[in-house]
């Protein structure tokens, strides 16, 4: 019986210990505290990250899927020319701001590392990483926008349909916006 008491107690002291571990735990060894490796190549290679999301769920079509689903919209060539083109400015620029969002990061946790941090400093840092973080959200958001005025309704509405969203065909009903 002692030895079933004391395996209990072992286990609920092992749950406890394990339970009070941080979900940050590993992230301290990391060479950039604030991003994940995921994120980090992400900004590095001018990916969406969700920045779009906004635009994909309201029937914003982005650039780079549409070029993947060119044959299933039935794209123009005109419209796979414009298409190619936008997406490589959209991410020309969103890998020019990924590193530069990189480098404002690298610089608050270098700062926090070597103590030097202080509360005006922060808030500078902070703003501008906000506002990059604002300008390259900009950049996918608009590559949506103008994507959308390259596609027609019924384009937009296939779209929505090849990309899973429900409701897609209810959404377009009556959908008078011509876009091309």
């Amino acid at each position: 019986m002692r030895f079933f008491v004391l395996a209990v107690l072992t286990l609920m002291i092992g749950t406890s210990l394990a339970s009070a571990q941080s979900p940050y735990a590993g992230d301290e060894l990391r060479p950039l505290k604030s991003l994940s490796a995921k994120e980090v190549e992400s900004l590095r290679t001018g990916q969406g990250m969700g920045f779009a999301k906004l635009a994909e769920l309201n029937h914003y079509p982005g650039p780079k899927h549409v070029l993947k689903l060119a044959d299933e919209l039935d794209l123009s060539a005109a419209q796979v020319a414009e298409t190619e083109g936008l997406f490589q400015e959209m991410r020309h620029n969103a890998i020019a701001l990924g590193e530069q969002l990189l480098a404002a990061e690298m610089e608050l946790d270098r700062h926090f590392q070597e103590e030097s941090i202080r509360p005006k400093s922060l808030q500078s840092a902070l703003l501008a990483i906000g506002k990059l973080r604002a300008q390259l959200r900009y950049v996918h958001l608009e590559a949506h926008l103008r994507q959308r005025s390259l596609l027609t309704a019924e384009q937009i509405a296939r779209y929505d349909e090849l990309r899973g969203y429900r409701g897609a065909a209810q959404d377009h009903q009556g959908h008078s916006k011509s876009h091309k």
